[in-house]
């Protein structure tokens, strides 16, 4: 995101609410006023970082200019078009998740998980060794994530969303080619590394291997999900503890792992280290 608006999620005032009470309902407008507490993080396209209020904000322009809440916006343009009979947006009210369903849990509060701030070093230690045990999650009301991610969806169905956005099945085709095109290196430093455009991520991971890609987070849930054209190879990964004991994001720290698996000749992920008897 190039906007320089500041991520409403890194205020730890958000978490605290959150935890202090996790059924609370969340408006676009109660979020954006935390975001608009802080200063610009930069001037609108001097630099990159992600924010979730720049999706909050959106959604509030699609309601005005489409009429109609952004729920059945989502349901009659995208999820009924091409078949997702398991995606939704729910209501700021609901918290129930459609079953089956799994439980999320991470360690400690919300806000490790939405500054994606690295949990204390104690932390860890007592992660590992199994003295901190992990919260429940599951039915925290993910309405704080408004349009920058209040979903709720399958693994199936996210790779049928996947497979349909790439493939131009979901926007005409001047549209598609915009989406394309919006492709931008986060690191001018880096041309070729990873590029974020609008809503999209696009990475090469090797010579035949390359993605249009998205993650996904919420307190107790992390997530993957990609397609690669070339290969016609769609892939979604989905974890219920949103960050690993040593800090790591879940889905994503599996990536490598799970790339040298589907793609010969990879190896992303780099060999043991020997170990010496004596």
């Amino acid at each position: 995101m190039r906007s320089g608006l500041y991520g409403y999620t890194a205020d730890p005032a958000l978490s605290a609410a959150m935890d202090a009470d996790p059924g609370k309902a969340w408006t676009p407008q109660e979020v954006l006023d935390i975001a608009f507490r802080h200063p610009p993080q930069f001037p609108p396209d001097a630099s990159y970082e992600y924010s979730n209020t720049n999706y909050a904000l959106l959604g509030l322009v699609a309601e005005k200019v489409g009429g109609h809440p952004l729920a059945q916006q989502f349901q009659d343009r995208l999820f009924g078009s091409i078949g997702l009979a398991q995606t939704s947006l729910p209501a700021a009210d609901d918290t129930s998740i459609p079953a089956p369903y799994s439980h999320g849990y991470m360690y400690g509060g919300s806000f490790y998980a939405l500054a994606d701030d690295p949990y204390p070093a104690d932390m860890q230690a007592a992660a590992q060794a199994g003295t901190l045990q992990p919260v429940d999650y599951t039915n925290q009301n993910s309405s704080y994530a408004t349009a920058a991610g209040g979903a709720i969806s399958t693994a199936d169905n996210l790779a049928t969303w996947m497979k349909a956005l790439v493939s131009g099945k979901v926007f005409n085709a001047d549209f598609h080619q915009q989406w394309l095109t919006s492709l931008q290196a986060e690191d001018p430093a880096a041309p070729d590394g990873q590029k974020y455009g609008y809503g999209i991520s696009y990475q090469r991971f090797g010579q035949n291997a390359a993605m249009y890609y998205h993650g996904g987070e919420l307190p107790g849930f992390n997530s993957f999900m990609g397609y690669d054209p070339d290969n016609d190879v769609a892939l979604v990964i989905w974890t219920n503890l949103t960050l690993s004991p040593e800090g790591k994001t879940t889905a994503q720290a599996m990536l490598p792992a799970i790339l040298d698996e589907i793609y010969a000749g990879l190896s992303l992920v780099p060999p043991p280290t020997p170990t010496t008897t004596k």
